[in-house]
């Protein structure tokens, strides 16, 4: 049987060491690390190679949104699931936003657990009970979808570099790039490099910027 392999983020010790005792308890389940921070969790993550990881939303230092996406550029093939204690629509749809495979709060069952991790390697989406239409109530407009990455990559795209060149400024891999060009594309509805270009004029992201 295969495992899948599991990280857990919680600067609850507490917390991630109840999670971790109730998890180990699945035959199908391996966790390979069980830390407190974000930047533990990026310290790890080629070390552990989880699959999924577990990652609490409010940390010291690294917040979990921006741990989640240095997570998701370095390691592709891996999920990672919010744990937190806030239920409002925004801190979900925010959380999904930032590349998310689901969001669970802290009081649910560990059970609920197990079926978020289960969903999330098959390729799907969790939401925790109750929250199922947080994101619809999320009317925000389409730029506030982007990442913080994801903006400024948007920035660079639209002043003409090539993915090689926004690979070089971020030190990330240009296949990273690729991915986070064909994420924003989708979530504006954009299909070509000039109506990125044009998005960003429209929409104030130039602004400020010297042309090149």
């Amino acid at each position: 049987m295969k495992q899948t392999r599991v990280m857990i983020v919680d600067n609850h010790p507490m917390v991630a060491e109840g999670i971790q005792s109730i998890l180990e308890t699945y035959d199908d389940l391996n966790i390979v690390a069980c830390l407190t921070t974000g930047e533990d969790a990026l310290q790890h993550l080629e070390a552990s190679l989880p699959d999924v990881v577990l990652m609490d939303l409010n940390m010291p230092g690294m917040g979990g949104l921006t741990a989640t996406e240095l997570v998701l550029e370095r390691a592709l093939s891996t999920r990672v699931l919010i744990l937190s204690m806030h239920d409002s629509p925004e801190y979900i749809a925010t959380a999904m936003n930032h590349g998310a495979s689901g969001y669970i709060l802290k009081d649910v069952p560990t059970d609920e657990i197990k079926i978020a991790i289960d969903t999330a390697m098959m390729g799907e989406q969790y939401l925790c009970t109750g929250s199922q239409a947080a994101l619809g109530k999320q009317g925000t407009g389409p730029q506030s979808a982007l990442t913080g990455r994801e903006q400024m990559i948007l920035l660079e795209l639209a002043q003409g570099k090539s993915n090689k060149d926004v690979a070089l400024l971020y030190s990330i891999s240009v296949r990273t790039v690729e991915t986070h060009r064909k994420n924003i594309k989708r979530k504006l509805g954009i299909t070509s490099t000039a109506g990125l270009t044009r998005y960003a004029m429209e929409h104030g992201v130039l602004q400020g910027t010297s042309s090149r």
